[in-house]
C-alpha cells in the first residue's frame, strides 16, 4: 500500500501536543473542590470515571484517521495490456499439374508444389534461423488450378494451419474441370476475403496493420472467369499489395518453355501485377531460391506488438475518512451524555 499525498502525514504531530495539553489541563483544573477526599477514595470508582477520557480518546484516534485518509492510502496493482498490430496475409498457392515439375530443395528432389509447402510453413511458423514466425498475423490459405477455393479462412489458431497446407493436392492432368491456371479468379478471392476481415476488432484490441497478398505460380493464366489484371485491380482498390512469385527453372534449362507455359510472358503478368499493387515480384528458379524469396517477404512485411504498462489503483482513503468521522461523532456522544463531566 502506498500513499499518493504523504505529506499530509506531518499532520499527526499535532497529536502529542493535543494529549499533553488534555492531561496538563485536567490535572490543574479539578471540576469542583474538596477539602477532603479520603472520603471518595474509600467509596473507589464508578464505571464512568474509568471511561471519563475515552471521548478524548475517540477524538484522537479519528485525528489520526482523518489525517491518514487525507495522506490517501492506495493500493496499486500493475496492468499490460497487449495490443497486436498484425499483417492480413492471403497466401494464393497454384496447385495446377505443372507443379508436379521437380525441382532440388536443401538437397531434396520434390515437385513444386510440395516445395511451397515446405517454404510457407516455416514462413508462418519459423525455423529458428531466418524466419521467426508470423504469430500475430491473420493468415488465409486459397488453392488455385482450374478454379479459385478457399482452403482456410483468415484465422489467427495458426496451429490448424500446417493440416490446411497439408491438404492441397495437385490437380488431375487429365481432368480439364480441375486442371488449368485460374489466377484472375484466385486474386479477386484473396482480395475479397481480405477486404472482408476489416481493420481492426475492438473486443481484442487487434488490428490490421496491412494486407497483403503472396501469389505463387509457374505459368500463365488458362482458366477461370477473371484476368490476373482485373484481380489485380480489385487489389488495388482495396489497399491490398501483392507480391508475386514466379516458380520455375533456370532459363537456360529451357524450363522457362517447358508445357507450354510461356515463361517470359508470365513473368511479364505477375510484375504487372505487382507493380499495379505496388508489391514486389520475384522469381524463383529453385527451392534455394523459394526460401529466400519467403525470407524477403518476412522482412519486408513486419507485425508487432504494442505493450501498454500502467498502475491500476484501489482506493482506500475513504474508509479511514469515514472510521475517523465515526470516531470523533461517537467521541463527542459520550462526551456530551454519559460521560459529559461538569465544566
Amino acid at each position: 500500500m502506498t500513499l499518493a499525498h504523504p505529506w499530509f502525514l506531518c499532520g499527526l504531530l499535532i497529536i502529542p501536543i493535543l494529549v499533553l495539553l488534555y492531561f496538563r489541563g485536567r490535572r490543574n483544573r479539578p471540576a469542583i473542590g474538596y477539602s477532603d477526599l479520603s472520603a471518595l477514595r474509600i467509596s473507589g470508582q464508578s464505571w464512568r470515571q474509568h471511561f471519563i477520557h475515552l471521548p478524548f480518546l475517540l477524538l484522537i484516534a479519528g485525528l489520526i484517521l482523518l489525517i491518514i485518509g487525507l495522506a490517501r492510502p492506495q493500493e496499486g496493482i500493475e496492468k499490460m495490456e497487449e495490443i497486436s498490430h498484425g499483417i492480413g496475409i492471403e497466401i494464393v498457392v497454384d496447385r495446377s499439374s505443372s507443379m508436379g515439375e521437380v525441382l532440388s530443395y536443401e538437397g531434396q528432389r520434390m515437385n513444386r508444389l510440395e516445395a511451397v509447402k515446405i517454404a510457407f510453413n516455416r514462413f508462418v511458423f519459423g525455423d529458428n534461423r531466418k524466419l521467426s514466425g508470423r504469430t500475430n498475423d491473420l493468415i488465409g490459405i486459397i488453392a488455385y488450378a482450374g478454379f479459385a477455393e478457399t482452403i482456410c479462412p483468415l484465422t489467427l489458431a495458426h496451429d490448424t494451419l500446417g493440416g490446411f497446407i497439408g491438404q492441397i493436392k495437385l490437380a488431375n492432368r487429365n481432368d480439364q474441370f480441375d486442371d488449368g491456371t485460374a489466377i484472375g479468379d484466385a486474386l479477386g478471392l484473396a482480395a475479397a476475403r481480405l477486404h472482408e476481415a476489416g481493420k481492426s476488432d475492438e473486443e481484442t484490441g487487434y488490428e490490421l496493420k496491412s494486407k497483403i497478398i503472396i501469389l505463387l505460380t509457374d505459368g500463365m493464366q488458362t482458366a477461370g472467369q477473371y484476368t490476373p489484371m482485373q484481380g489485380a485491380r480489385l487489389a488495388k482498390e482495396w489497399g491490398i499489395k501483392v507480391y508475386t512469385v514466379y516458380i520455375g527453372d533456370k532459363p537456360e534449362t529451357g524450363g522457362f518453355f517447358r508445357r507450354g507455359n510461356r515463361g517470359p510472358e508470365a513473368v511479364r503478368t505477375l510484375q504487372n501485377i505487382a507493380a499495379e499493387t505496388g508489391g514486389l515480384f520475384w522469381q524463383a528458379n529453385g527451392g534455394e531460391n523459394l526460401a529466400d524469396v519467403t525470407a524477403a517477404i518476412d522482412q519486408l512485411e513486419k507485425s508487432e506488438i504494442e505493450s501498454i504498462r500502467y498502475m491500476d489503483y484501489n482506493e482506500f482513503f475513504h474508509y479511514f475518512i469515514l472510521a475517523g468521522l465515526g470516531c470523533i461523532g461517537f467521541g463527542l456522544l459520550l462526551k456530551w451524555t454519559m460521560l459529559g463531566v461538569l465544566a
